[in-house]
């Protein structure tokens, strides 16, 4: 039971901000995550969605609670709030109140900003309201104040682009530049597993969980354990992936289903089936981003089946249905109907199609009115199917189109996209296995690093007001806590992720599955990393910086969109004193108010 009750509203007010704060870390960061496997077309943007609701969850609750505790205990001295609990949960409300309002104005306008950044900010101008400068641990402290985490701001980005040009690079020259890529590509897949699994289970083994205690282990026993995982993981793609690929891409089956993949070595001597004759062969996706004449021209093999919702494919069907209603038709009547519409009478269809067509807009949007008290059944199921759109509108939403919409910007995007080469359809395909593999790796590091964020304020405010005493170096976080902060940067994703994801992928340099996986496993490794040291680092720096390292090994100082890249720099800038001057007025405000 609370044993602070006079301050139920501050803990209630605290929990409403910290998820809303982990929301919009979820809208604004987690697109970092999964931008660039949407930007490559690996993943469609329901299926990052669903991929980042498991993976930000399990990094939240499993290996979140370290990087917690930085965040609340290493930025602020606990001591200068001299037992008074009032205050102390006042100062961490106002910190997560002010993150959140700011990282809700950023996604509002598609700046991505570092959420960690906007935390810490707000954080130290409290310390600042309640004791002056020596409130805030502005050194080192050893690792953990506020001096390490602003080393990051040019750090992350550094050894994030060093690690993705090395593996970009690695790809170019042992795979892509090579001839028979494909084949290539399915030699060197295998090491390329065993790396990403080891540096997923080396996260979880030596950050470990309370429950499983898996960092108490030896080190002898930990490296057997990330080896004999990654081990494991590699031999499974050998036997079943391998040889899935191997008919999808080189034998080009097309009777090949995703669960054919279990048949393993059977499929290596699987005869491909005669195509029917009125059956024309299945196109895959096309992963290059430049224009359709020019991918024709360059890479006649090419082609992408068409989009049932282009104006042109729309026009065909029109046209399709026309003719098969006039030769259905009884010759007589259509006759009579061209001498009703030369003769100026309108033309009635008596089709389903039609009639349904001729219903007015203002009626159909009638059937969707509230009409009297909510309550009402039907007024009930209309605002469930309101609350449905409005929740699936993320996971629907055509961030290509939307990166393009603008004339001015399209031209300039893909004269960047020019200057870079783009390989061959079936290896780029290849990849998006591997990219998938580490868009979950980099979402289960961000779910482990950008979870304090939300929920360290958040235990904090817990911990006093539920224990009644000052908070505490040593202070557990809940799992609970971890949980709830984890659920929201999920629903965050899913519902205003589109914001950020419109702003990033081929709006910053070209983006392929290859590049992408290199992009993403870079920055993954600079975030894991940090992540193991208790340093909270942003994952938006992280994959700014490895996005640039690749656009740069690509194709050059010109095919990256330094503007953009500017823009996003600036957002980093003013998130500093914008945070930390507001969280520390209105702490001050408080503090300092006139009162009976």
């Amino acid at each position: 039971m609370p044993k602070l009750h006079q301050y139920d509203y501050i803990f209630a007010i605290g929990l409403i901000f910290a998820a809303l704060d982990a929301y919009n870390i979820g809208a604004n960061d987690v697109a970092n995550s999964f931008s660039t496997s949407v930007a490559a077309r690996s993943l469609t943007m329901r299926q990052a969605c669903v991929l980042a609701a498991i993976f930000e969850f399990l990094g939240a609750v499993l290996v979140g609670a370290k990087v917690t505790g930085t965040i609340k205990n290493g930025i602020i001295a606990l001591s200068m709030f001299r037992g008074n609990y009032g205050i102390e949960m006042l100062a961490f409300t106002c910190a997560i109140v002010t993150s959140a309002s700011w990282l809700m104005i950023a996604t509002k306008n598609s700046w991505p900003v570092s959420t960690t950044y906007a935390l810490v900010s707000a954080l130290a101008g409290v310390g600042v309201a309640v004791a002056g400068p020596k409130g805030v641990q502005w050194g080192w402290n050893g690792g953990k104040g506020l001096a390490t985490i602003f080393a990051g701001f040019g750090i992350a980005p550094a050894i994030s682009a060093g690690f993705a040009s090395v593996i970009y690079l690695i790809t170019k020259y042992a795979v892509l530049d090579r001839k028979n890529s494909v084949r290539k590509a399915m030699y060197l897949s295998p090491f390329y597993f065993f790396t990403v699994i080891a540096v997923l289970t080396m996260s979880i083994v030596y950050k470990g969980s309370p429950g499983l205690k898996l960092d108490k282990l030896s080190g002898t026993t930990q490296a057997i354990a990330i080896c004999l995982t990654a081990f494991v993981v590699a031999l499974l793609a050998i036997v079943f992936w391998l040889p899935y690929v191997y008919c999808k891409v080189i034998k080009k089956d097309w009777s090949l289903r995703w669960y054919h993949m279990v048949l393993g070595p059977l499929l290596w001597k699987r005869p491909v089936p005669e195509l029917p004759a009125d059956m024309s062969a299945p196109t895959g996706t096309d992963y290059r981003v430049y224009g359709r004449d020019e991918a024709e021209h360059e890479h006649p093999h090419a082609h992408e089946a068409p989009n049932p919702n282009s104006e042109s494919a729309v026009a065909e069907v029109a046209i399709a249905v026309a003719d098969t209603h006039v030769t259905d038709a009884d010759p007589s009547s259509s006759n009579e109907k061209i001498k009703d519409v030369e003769a100026g009478k309108p033309e009635i269809e008596t089709t389903p199609t039609a009639r349904r067509a001729s219903v007015p807009l203002e009626e159909v949007e009638k059937k969707d009115e509230i009409v009297g008290s909510w309550i009402l059944p039907r007024n009930l199921l209309i605002l469930a199917k309101r609350g449905l759109r409005m929740l699936g509108k993320g996971s629907n939403y055509d961030v290509h189109a939307a990166q393009m919409k603008d004339e001015k910007t399209a031209a300039h995007l893909r004269e960047i996209h020019k200057l870079a080469h783009q390989y061959d359809n079936d290896t780029e395909h290849l990849y998006t296995y591997l990219q998938v593999l580490t868009a979950c790796v980099n979402s289960f590091a961000h779910g482990a690093n950008d979870v304090s964020n939300a929920v360290g304020p958040l235990s904090a405010i817990y911990f006093i007001w539920s224990e009644g005493r000052s908070l505490e170096a040593s202070t557990p976080t809940p799992t609970w806590i971890l949980a709830f902060g984890g659920a929201w940067i999920v629903i965050g994703l899913a519902t205003y992720g589109y914001k950020i994801m419109a702003a990033l992928g081929n709006r910053l340099t070209l983006h392929s599955p290859s590049r992408g996986f290199s992009m993403q496993f870079g920055s993954s490794l600079c975030v894991l990393l940090a992540s193991q040291y208790g340093i909270p680092v942003s994952s938006t720096m992280c994959l700014a910086g490895a996005t640039m390292g690749v656009g740069l090994c690509s194709g050059g100082i010109k095919a990256v969109n330094w503007k953009a890249f500017g823009w996003i720099i600036l957002g980093w800038v003013l998130t500093v004193p914008v945070a930390g001057t507001a969280a520390g007025c209105l702490l001050g405000l408080f503090i300092n108010a006139p009162h009976w």
